[in-house]
């Protein structure tokens, strides 16, 4: 039972994340690949890890793969959202079809 309980997080946490690497490939412009990489690979990468401590059922192997989840879900949203301003404002273009810009109106001195 455990190793099917297992099997099921770490099949979907791969499936995830090649949907990530997918998303990559077919998303028209950088922020909708962010968007998409960031997202399904972080969940991705938290059932994976999830999976392995079902199987493993070890305090030190818990301990460790919760602190990544834990990072990871902390972190990548957080660089994703400063990539995708700096690219912005750095003048990477939008796709073609984008039809809402919150960004349009700011720049970066109006942060200061």
């Amino acid at each position: 039972m455990i190793e099917t309980l297992s099997s099921i997080f770490l099949l979907l946490g791969t499936l995830l994340i090649l949907l990530s690497a997918l998303g990559i490939l077919k998303m028209p412009d950088l922020y909708t690949r962010m968007s998409a990489t960031t997202k399904a690979s972080t969940l991705g990468i938290g059932l994976v890890l999830t999976g392995t401590v079902i199987y493993w059922q070890d305090f030190g192997i818990a301990s460790r793969a919760f602190a990544i989840i834990f990072f990871l879900f902390l972190t990548a949203p957080v660089a994703a959202h400063i990539i995708g301003r700096a690219a912005y404002f750095g003048k990477v273009p939008l796709w073609e079809k984008t039809r809402i810009n919150e960004l349009k109106e700011r720049s970066p001195e109006d942060e200061e």
